[in-house]
């Protein structure tokens, strides 16, 4: 099966990951067409007219929705999915609050989804597209790139084999380049939609559940309001505190506010303090930092790329070749689509990678929905602590 796959969005998670490592993965043979459909045709138009593209990929393209126009569709996406036949792949790649709605049209329509992190806003509607995809025995997969970083990998094996005994206390840290404010961000990621934390942040609690096994217990999140050039406000500095099962203490500090003079792409990281036969275990990730320091002389400027997330290099023959967890990432979660198409039970392949724990899906990483759920509560109550339930009826309440 070389299946399509159709991208819904065409901003900066599309032109710095998704695009170029589905190219990849067309030329290897995996997967089919691609196309990509976003509100305005000049947004996939620019696309198309990407210089690295064409030097990455020569002679690859993909189909453009629009493809003329100036006006907005918002719901062409809708019209696109329907025309699909049954069993392809969609990427859902769009602002947060509206992932829900293209996730569960790609559903109905009997499509496999590779969604950008997080997954949505809300316990409920996590389990209502657990239950649609199951009900069809299809993949969803949420792209929490992380974890198919070998650090994290890793670290998961080794906390899980008792080697750093328990995790009781911790600090994460993401903060993206000032840029971002002048991007489409500015656009949607504002007070009444979201804020740093739910949009970064959840990497790093995603991660720490990855790593140990425990599940959140109470979130509270501080934010402050700051401006976008225009004019829009959202809460771009966030300070949360997450509360585990077992009592461990997560604190992450997200915000949009990393110098663009500043040598890196961002700065980020996190420290985990654990105990365990009367001795402390630490797991300290320096992810900003991968040990490249290239100071370039046209033009004049010092720089510490990653090599990690996502990078072309040149190995011979024509093109360049993606690396990168952020690479192996989207690779990993559209073989799994494809895999379940030829398994012998599609419930028990389902089953497994629930099980498994490696691909996040709605069944094993609902406890982000609720994360975001509560912080979201606490944001919006002047940062109170809003406590976590589980059970059948998984949700949110402010403390007492």
């Amino acid at each position: 099966m070389t299946p399509q796959v159709l991208v819904v969005g065409g901003g900066m998670i599309t032109v710095d990951q998704i695009l170029p490592s589905l190219y990849h993965m067309q030329r290897q043979g995996v997967i089919g067409s691609i196309a990509v459909c976003a509100q305005h045709a000049r947004t996939v138009q620019k696309l198309k007219d990407s210089s690295i593209f064409a030097m990455a990929f020569p002679g690859q393209s993909f189909d453009a929705y629009p493809n003329s126009g100036d006006s907005p569709q918002p719901d062409l996406y809708k019209e696109v999915i329907a025309k699909m036949a049954r069993h392809n792949i969609v990427i859902a790649a769009v602002p947060d609050q509206l992932h829900f709605d293209v996730v569960m049209t790609a559903l109905q329509h009997d499509q496999h989804v590779c969604c950008v992190k997080p997954l949505v806003l809300t316990a409920r509607e996590s389990v209502v597209i657990e239950a649609e995809a199951r009900k069809r025995g299809l993949v969803v997969g949420v792209e929490y790139h992380k974890r198919l970083d070998d650090r994290s990998l890793m670290a998961r094996q080794k906390y899980r084999q008792g080697l750093f005994g328990e995790f009781r206390l911790g600090t994460a840290t993401l903060m993206e380049k000032w840029y971002y404010r002048e991007s489409n961000f500015q656009n949607w990621c504002t007070t009444e939609h979201s804020d740093t934390f739910s949009y970064i942040g959840c990497h790093y609690v995603d991660l720490v559940h990855f790593i140990t096994g425990l599940l959140p217990a109470s979130v509270s999140v501080y934010g402050i309001k700051d401006k976008y050039p225009n004019g829009n406000e959202g809460y771009l500095w966030t300070d949360a505190r997450v509360i585990w099962q077992n009592g461990a203490c997560l604190n992450v500090q997200n915000s949009l506010s990393f110098p663009d003079s500043a040598p890196g792409t961002n700065t980020q990281g996190i420290v985990m303090h654990c105990s365990g036969n009367n001795a402390g275990g630490l797991i300290e990730h320096s992810d900003q930092y991968r040990g490249l320091q290239y100071s370039y002389v046209n033009p004049a400027q010092y720089a510490e790329p990653s090599p990690d997330y996502f990078q072309y290099v040149d190995l011979g023959g024509e093109g360049l070749q993606p690396v990168g967890y952020g690479y192996r990432s989207l690779e990993f979660i559209l073989k799994k689509c494809i895999a379940v198409e030829s398994a012998a039970d599609r419930q028990a392949f389902l089953a497994s990678l629930d099980a498994e724990g490696i691909l996040a899906t709605p069944a094993n990483s609902r406890y982000n929905e609720l994360v975001m759920e509560a912080g979201r509560l606490s944001i919006l109550n002047n940062a109170r602590e809003v406590v976590i339930e589980y059970g059948p009826t998984p949700g949110v309440r402010l403390r007492a």
